[in-house]
């Protein structure tokens, strides 16, 4: 089969190597439709996430169920489904008191990380690790569900309220979902970004949009928001817990989402003793947490209604689609794979990529599709 390999910072090329095959008794095997572009995808090419040289890189994935061990239950041939990439021993301390997401057995079981993703034809998987997709969902909604795992991970941790006053820096993919999840909670969200393009498309889809584009970012969404701070921001770009410790209000919650290895900040402790401020990082999800992204993405994206005129909010996050073998062409959309970048939403001190797409996908799958997005038959 045809996959994508991560050779090194700024390097991967398309290999072939051997076809995904049943190991286990509760293994599937999955033939790959499509895989999301991750931010993490592009900061390891980048050289600021780590991974094993030599892995297959994606892990944002749905396909078709092709052949399932003899211990398989919950999915079967010809079933949609999609990949939850974030393996869990379920043995260890953490996992036995819920917490798979800190499981201590990782290593060598983060998909697209340091064991083969999903940038292939086909992947193997346990079956607690593959969820049946939604009758009718979509393909452009259903590839969405891993990170909108993610986005309900730190939203949760947030614990956002009613009356809180919501900023989320940056408008990619993430940001868009953790502004449409927290939208649903919060008494305002406003999202800031400074790329042309993604400013576009947050106004299609939020109410409270703020170009920081050539300003200092927390006080243009001060002025923004008539000089009202928020009780919660959500640094989605991983270079903005600077600007969010500056933009929150005195009692207030930052969660630090996006990640970037190479972003660092100098934090006094009393900054946020003094303030009330309450600094989190949610880690991965849980495993519960991923199927209840599945029902949401489910109720966020279904069908098309008849002359409604436009898509489902959550399947138009999806801009752009692009063969495998033009995966170099998905990452130039996204800002390309030049290192110059630090500042793509408002908080870093770098040069800003410029961005043509918002959410991208990488298909795997060559043949017709039907207009789901699905291919046709499956």
């Amino acid at each position: 089969m045809r996959a994508l390999v991560y050779l090194g910072p700024s390097s991967a090329e398309l290999q072939d190597r051997p076809a995904a095959q049943l190991v286990n008794r509760d293994d599937v095997v999955v033939e790959i439709v499509g895989t999301g572009v991750c931010g993490t995808d592009r900061k390891i090419l980048l050289g600021r996430f780590p991974a094993r040289p030599g892995v297959v890189l994606g892990h944002e994935s749905v396909g078709v169920v092709r052949e399932t061990g003899p211990q398989v239950r919950s999915v079967g041939v010809g079933d949609r489904v999609v990949v939850n990439p974030t393996l869990y021993c379920g043995w260890c301390v953490p996992c036995r008191r819920g917490a798979t997401n800190f499981c201590r057995h990782k290593a060598g079981t983060e998909v697209g990380v340091d064991r083969d993703g999903t940038y292939a034809e086909s992947v193997t998987l346990p079956e607690r690790f593959v969820e049946r997709v939604p009758a009718g969902l979509p393909f452009r909604s259903a590839v969405l569900i891993e990170p909108l795992a993610c986005v309900l991970n730190n939203v949760g941790a947030a614990s956002v309220t009613f009356d809180d006053t919501v900023v989320v820096l940056g408008a990619g993919p993430i940001g868009m979902l953790t502004a449409l999840v927290a939208a649903r909670q919060a008494r305002r969200v406003t999202v800031a970004e400074p790329d042309g393009y993604r400013l576009e498309r947050a106004r299609e889809q939020c109410t409270h949009v703020v170009d920081v584009a050539g300003t200092e970012p927390a006080e243009a969404v001060v002025k923004a928001t008539g000089g009202e701070r928020p009780s919660v921001v959500f640094d989605t770009t991983g270079t903005g817990l600077d600007t969010a410790l500056r933009l929150i209000d005195d009692g207030g919650r930052v969660v630090v989402m996006g990640f970037d290895d190479a972003y660092t900040v100098p934090l006094r402790p009393l900054r946020l003793t003094n303030r009330g401020i309450r600094l989190i990082g949610a880690g991965d999800y849980r495993a519960d947490i991923f199927p209840v992204a599945v029902d949401l993405a489910a109720e966020l994206g279904g069908l098309q209604r008849p002359g409604s005129g436009t898509g489902p909010d959550l399947a138009r996050l999806v801009t752009h689609e692009f063969p495998l073998e033009r995966y170099a062409e998905a990452f130039t959309a996204l800002g390309g794979l030049t290192g110059g970048d630090g500042g793509d939403g408002g908080g870093g001190t770098g040069r800003p990529p410029r961005y043509d797409a918002l959410k991208v996908v990488i298909r795997s799958h060559s043949g017709p599709v039907g207009p789901d997005g699905w291919p046709v038959g499956a």
